[in-house]
């Protein structure tokens, strides 16, 4: 059976469309379903604009379904499946804003800070979402969400989330040692688990703030002890220190 999205008896008037070289400015015809096309007037290759790779995103056959992906949609791919993990772990705290609030202002720390440290972006996008998923069933068997259970129940559920969306198993691999890190990050260990640390203080460090602001010069000595990188002491330093002028 042929994917729906990819047979043209499904599609609309706006499957084909005319888009501007970004070279030369010629006009180039894409289909939908096109993932790149070549300027016939300067032979520039880009990838299709208009195209949201959906399913190449998280599925491992997307190569043999869409073909080759142009090599600069890794960006989007990476977003798209940032997005998708972020979905699941909406899925699985339901009801509980206060840790999908959290969740979310560590994967957009993490984002940040992995950034600036050129940590590798697929690993610290998915990680720190699911960082702290183990912390409901923490606190069902052992009656708290301690780093060390946190991390001993969220490994296999990270695992499950990321088989269930099709993610290479290099990634999933790499994702569940962060997740099943317990122990915080010393200073010769793997770059993306610092930055997922980081982040993830980041957000505790602003929940404290709500509870018992402190002053800036103690905020400064904290962040100066417990931060691990250049990216996530800056980040950390700005981000709390504004909370406090809110």
């Amino acid at each position: 059976m042929k994917c729906p999205g990819q047979d043209t008896q499904y599609w609309t008037p706006g499957a084909i469309f005319e888009v501007k070289c970004p070279e030369c400015g010629h006009t180039v015809e894409f289909f939908k379903d096109d993932t790149a096309r070549k300027c016939g007037t300067c032979g520039h290759r880009f990838a299709n604009p208009e195209m949201d790779f959906g399913c190449a995103a998280y599925c491992r056959f997307a190569e043999q379904c869409l073909g080759a992906i142009p090599e600069d949609a890794p960006a989007q791919r990476d977003d798209l499946l940032k997005d998708r993990i972020a979905i699941e772990m909406k899925r699985y705290f339901k009801t509980d804003f206060k840790r999908i609030s959290h969740a979310m202002r560590v994967a957009r720390y993490a984002e940040r800070i992995g950034k600036s440290e050129a940590a590798n972006m697929p690993v610290v996008l998915a990680a720190a979402y699911l960082k702290n998923i183990g912390s409901v069933e923490a606190e069902r068997k052992y009656g708290g969400s301690e780093p060390r259970f946190t991390a001993e129940e969220g490994a296999p559920i990270a695992r499950e989330i990321m088989i269930k969306l099709g993610a290479a198993e290099e990634l999933i691999d790499a994702v569940n040692a962060v997740v099943g890190q317990h122990e915080e990050p010393q200073n010769g260990d793997d770059l993306v688990l610092k930055v997922i640390f980081d982040a993830d203080r980041i957000a505790t460090l602003e929940d404290r703030q709500k509870e018992a602001p402190m002053e800036k010069a103690a905020i400064k000595e904290i962040i100066e002890a417990s931060f691990l990188t250049a990216g996530g002491k800056q980040l950390a330093l700005k981000t709390v220190s504004d909370q406090n002028q809110v």
